[in-house]
């Protein structure tokens, strides 16, 4: 039984093209039914070989329904880099607002300072509450009622904080030209000083360093903590030297200028001088030529 079924598919066979007309044989060919199914299947692995390589290889997979274009995925790699950017942004931004609430409330650890900080006790002093008297309550009420009328009185806020930092001493982050002052353009809350790249740039008061990062818009940053609510910010640098929770005395050097971030057109340093939370001009407390 077996050997009849080898000899079918051995046996020859012959296949022939005749003219209509005349009946002459135009084309003969003789192959076992074997051959056949070896050549059928080798032409079908050669058809999907090539297919495939055109669909993988070549822009005809942009005609395939549901498979994106060129466009489409440069679209998507776009969004992608600009997702990852602003999850980084964001992990940033909520290390800063952290930082910020710990110095705020007196929360930072020792072990945060080196041993170069100077130690602030953190023992609290017991005060006894004093009671005030009911003569002492009028007159209290009297002064504060004529205050109301006292035209000085709306700027004494304002007189006090000038006042206050006329009497400090600044020491300037950086000697150069003033590229860009103070409000020449929405937002810019400081001003640009042109230095070389690679300047030293120091602190201007004694404080803790509550910001040490890299930001995409300003580069290098480093952000301090001095006393009276005064917060000193220096943007832009190629090199940052001091960690968060680092204590700096006035006119240490903290950080080097360059031209890092988004926004930078040049070597510069961008400062800014922050009280209260409320911007200040630098140039009026300190001298940068």
């Amino acid at each position: 039984m077996a050997e009849k079924k080898k000899s079918k598919l051995l046996r020859k066979l012959q296949i022939a093209v005749f003219a209509d007309n005349s009946y002459e044989q135009l084309f003969s060919l003789q192959l076992t039914p074997l051959s056949l199914v070896v050549v059928i299947s080798v032409s079908s692995l050669l058809l999907i070989i090539s297919v495939t390589f055109l669909i993988a290889f070549t822009s005809l997979r942009e005609y395939i329904p549901g498979y994106p274009t060129g466009e489409e995925r440069r679209m998507m790699n776009e969004n992608f880099r600009r997702t990852d950017s602003i999850a980084e942004a964001l992990v940033i931004r909520d290390k800063m607002l952290s930082n910020i609430r710990e110095v705020l409330a007196d929360e930072i650890p020792e072990e945060a300072f080196n041993h170069d900080s100077i130690k602030i006790s953190r023992t609290p002093v017991q005060i006894s509450k004093i009671k005030s008297s009911e003569a002492d309550s009028i007159f209290r009420a009297q002064v504060e009622a004529e205050e109301n009328y006292n035209v000085s009185s709306a700027n004494s806020a304002t007189t006090a904080i000038d006042t206050r930092l006329e009497m400090m001493f600044l020491f300037p982050p950086v000697k150069g030209i003033i590229s860009q002052s103070y409000g020449e353009r929405n937002g810019h809350w400081g001003v640009d000083v042109a230095v070389p790249d690679g300047t030293i740039v120091t602190a201007v008061l004694d404080g803790t360093v509550i910001f040490s990062e890299w930001t995409i818009e300003t580069g290098f940053v480093i952000a301090i903590q001095h006393n009276n609510e005064l917060v000193s910010v220096y943007k832009h640098n190629s090199k940052v030297l001091k960690r968060v929770g680092t204590h700096v005395t006035a006119g240490e050097v903290i950080a080097l200028s360059g031209n890092s971030g988004e926004l930078s057109t040049g070597p510069h340093l961008h400062f800014e001088l922050w009280y209260s939370g409320v911007p200040l001009n630098p140039e009026n407390y300190i001298s940068f030529n």
